[in-house]
């Protein structure tokens, strides 16, 4: 079974984030005047081997081109999950990660807090608290999956 993570190579954060997954495999595209013909070629490869799937990376090359990867991974008919909700309302499958309009709320406060004097370079950094499990019935259908109903259950967003 074949899993494979694209991301765009200049990121190295997302290499380490591959890390994570010990059976995957970072295959990077790599030219971005060419992201036709090298996202192809690369979804292409993935849908090749048996059982693959696709983790697209978090990165903002990746959001940026999302339309294009999405619609490549519903040509080979490959599974793949991704890191926000975004590509799932697009026609992905799954996404996990954080859940970005929490992200927008939380930052709130801060504009509140430097409005009212604090230096911005005394804030705290924050990170993510809320995840968020999105699928996509629709798509999975097409691929010919069936979603098992507890992992239905589980996630935050089902889109029939």
């Amino acid at each position: 079974m074949g899993v494979t993570a694209i991301t765009f190579w200049r990121i190295p954060s997302a290499h380490e984030n591959f890390r994570l997954f010990p059976g995957a495999k970072a295959n990077a595209l790599l030219h971005i005047f060419a992201l036709h013909r090298g996202a192809a070629a690369t979804i292409a490869a993935v849908a090749r081997e048996p059982a693959g799937g696709l983790i697209a990376a978090g990165d903002p090359f990746i959001n940026a081109h999302r339309a294009l990867i999405i619609r490549l991974a519903q040509h080979y008919r490959l599974p793949a999950i991704f890191a926000f909700r975004q590509f799932v309302a697009e026609g992905g499958l799954v996404s996990y990660g954080p859940d970005s309009a929490d992200i927008v709320r939380r930052s709130a406060s801060y504009v509140d807090r430097i409005f009212k004097g604090e230096k911005p370079a005394d804030l705290p950094v924050q990170a993510p608290v809320k995840y968020e499990l999105v699928i996509n019935l629709k798509t999975a259908k097409a691929l010919g999956l069936t979603v098992p109903l507890n992992l239905q259950q589980l996630a935050d967003e089902v889109i029939e």
